[in-house]
């Protein structure tokens, strides 16, 4: 997050505690609220509880009034970038303190799950359960699939679904997460498994914010609905289908032959 960011929204939102509320009749009123919701997400953000609204209030004044300011710009600079790195180093710290409680919560489930009836893990750590056995052909990595699924955080939370979107979704097994392309491989088509996925298999300590916090374990019910064969090679036969049905002008090579 920059200084200046952090200075304005700071400023414009610290206002709040001091003004009434306004009705927004006005184009002018409406962009004000809109601005200052924006402003006001940005204040949330960066920890607006600890800074003092009313010095703020009073420093908005003095500039807009073109008063003399109680402080020279080169120390307002030193004391928001002072602020801003001190700011950094607390959601650092907050950070990691997320990452490793999420590690614990994780290998506590997998630990107990493992031990369930019908729980499999495998040496990657991936736990899964077979719920419904197709008895279609298994996918490889270098195919593409089509499938249903839903996924969920420990806490039960559904974070995505194609059973709510109502539509399957086909992709290339290479493409997602690695815990998803050894859990594919396993599933013959027409199986329905659930996927117990530890953080280092899926989106570790990053997650894929906002849905998916880091180093989340992730458990995700699967139906391989298609195995729809090797995209690769089915690309390259269609290349060549077009390029059969559709010859282009000879080479020079070609047409030197053809004149013997």
């Amino acid at each position: 997050m920059t200084y200046s960011k952090i200075l304005l929204a700071t400023a414009i939102a610290a206002t709040i505690g001091s003004v009434q509320a306004v009705e927004l009749k006005s184009e002018s009123d409406k962009v004000g609220y809109a601005l200052g919701v924006d402003m006001g997400s940005t204040v949330k953000e960066i920890g607006g509880d600890k800074i003092n609204l009313e010095a703020v209030i009073s420093g908005l004044k003095d500039a807009a009034e073109g008063k003399e300011l109680a402080m020279k710009r080169e120390d307002m600079d030193k004391t928001m970038q002072t602020f801003a790195e001190a700011r950094m180093k607390e959601m650092q710290a907050q950070l990691e303190k997320e990452i490793a409680a999420n590690a614990e919560a994780g290998k506590k489930f997998l630990d107990e799950n493992g031990k369930k009836d019908g729980v499999k893990t495998t040496a990657t750590g991936l736990q899964y359960k077979v719920e419904k056995e197709g008895k279609g052909a298994k996918p490889t990595k270098s195919d593409s699939v089509t499938v249903n699924y839903e996924g969920r955080l420990l806490d039960g939370t559904v974070f995505d679904s194609s059973y709510e979107r109502k539509e399957p979704v086909t992709f290339n097994v290479s493409d997602v997460i690695p815990g998803w392309v050894e859990g594919l491989q396993l599933m013959n088509e027409g199986s329905k498994y659930t996927l117990y996925i530890p953080s280092n298999l899926a989106y570790g300590e990053t997650g894929a914010p906002p849905s998916i916090p880091p180093n989340a374990t992730l458990t995700f019910d699967v139906e391989l609905l298609k195995v729809n064969g090797d995209t690769a090679r089915a690309e390259a036969k269609a290349a060549d289908a077009q390029a059969a049905a559709n010859p282009t002008e000879a080479k020079p090579a070609d047409a030197k032959e053809a004149k013997k």
